[in-house]
This record gives C-alpha cells, structure tokens and sequence, in this order.
C-alpha cells in the first residue's frame, strides 16, 4: 500500500501560486509598506529572482538562512552572494538597503542599545536563535557599552583556521569601538563551547589588547539558551 507523506512536507508558495493582488508589489502599492512582512519587502527589493527560483522562493531562502536583523547588518555583497547562491547584483541592492538603514538610524536614533551583560547580548540577537546555520556576529561597543556597529563576521562553523582576527576587529576599527561583544549560534542546541571555541575567544582576546578593543565576551546562543565563554 502506498502511503502519501505529502502532508508532511510544507508548502512552498511560488509568485506565481499568488492572486494578483497578493503579490508583494502589488500590496506595497495597495496597503503601503508598514502592512508588508520583512520577506514581502525583500522581495519588492529583489524585484525579480534567478533562473533556479523565482522572487518570492529566493526572499523566503534568505530570511530563513540569515535572519532579519543579519541580512541587514551584512555589508559584503560577495560574501552574501556566495553563502545565498544569489546573483551578485542582488546581493549589493541587499547590502546597499541596510547601509540606507544604518545611516538612517544613525542620524534619527534618540539612543542606542546598550551591553551590560551575556543576557543583554541574548536579548539583543533574538533573530539568531533559530538560524540554520552558525552565525559569528560582533557588537561593537563605544566607551559608554553601546552598540554602535552589529556586524555578520562569517557565516559557518566558527573556526580559527578561517577567522582572522582582521576580519573580527575590521568594523570596530572603522568605527572606532572601544570594545566588541562577540556572539555565535548553536544550531545544534549544544550550549556547551568546543575547544574551537575557546581557543578562538583566546586568540581574539590578544589581539583586542594589541589593537586596543577589549574582548568583553564571546556568547554562544541557541534556542532557549545562552552561556559566555569568558567568565
């Protein structure tokens, strides 16, 4: 006897499964953006999708993979490329629309967020939790332990061999950090750090002291929980 498991899959909504009014320009233009999810607006943003998928099925695959506030923090369209498999074109029109964003916010924010503690940094990286992929993230910190750059540091398992410290303290150079939070998912719901993970923090840690940013903490995150690597 065959036995249909087709129930047990999710749907997947193409642009074209959807009434013309359903569409996520057509619903920009008749309810406005604020009545638009974060994934109706990428895909008014990307406007059109690949030869593999359309629009709506590539804007679905990046809030999935990368999350909300991530996909805004990137800021390079080759490495997003890369780890999306997206056209590199899209790519720069995604990062180009969170540079608008940050230098929006930065000129219109009354206060920024501040890191006191490992529950602050848990708090703050809500969109991390369920990412399908390890996420290394950097909250750079101004003197008064407010984050003043959120950062995507690499996307992948969080390893010595591929994370250079240029890489980590570039943005809080940049901004002239006088501190980072380092921060990076579980998938797997292992809190428990590997050496890896240790042995990074170390590295990452001297390095702050030589380029005069502190390594405040390094938190690992999963679903419901969160523990700091440097105690």
């Amino acid at each position: 006897m065959f036995l249909d498991r087709s129930f047990d899959r999710d749907y997947i909504l193409t642009i074209h499964d959807l009434a013309s009014e359903e569409k996520p320009r057509q619903r920009l233009m008749s309810v406005g953006p604020q009545s638009l999810t974060m994934r109706e607006l990428v895909a008014v943003v990307l406007n059109t999708g690949s030869t593999k998928e359309d629009v709506i099925e590539m804007s679905n695959r990046i809030m999935k993979e990368y999350g909300e506030k991530t996909i805004l923090a990137e800021t390079n369209p080759t490495r997003l490329s890369s780890d999306l498999d997206i056209p590199i074109g899209k790519a720069c029109v995604i990062v180009a629309v969170g540079e608008i964003a940050r230098r929006y916010g930065d000129k219109n924010q009354s206060g920024f967020v501040t890191i006191r503690n490992a529950r602050d940094v848990f708090d703050h990286l809500q969109d991390m939790r369920n990412l399908p992929k390890e996420h290394l993230r950097g909250l750079f910190l101004n003197s008064h332990s407010k984050i003043i750059r959120d950062e995507v540091i690499s996307i992948g398992t969080v390893n010595s061999n591929i994370i250079h410290p240029r890489e980590v303290f570039r943005a809080g150079i940049e901004c002239n950090a006088a501190a980072i939070v380092l921060a990076h998912n579980h998938p797997s719901g292992e809190i428990t750090p590997s050496d890896e993970d240790v042995e990074i923090t170390k590295q990452l840690v001297q390095a702050g002291k030589i380029l005069g940013i502190s390594v405040l903490d390094h938190v690992i995150i999963t679903k419901d929980r969160f523990v700091s690597i440097i105690q």
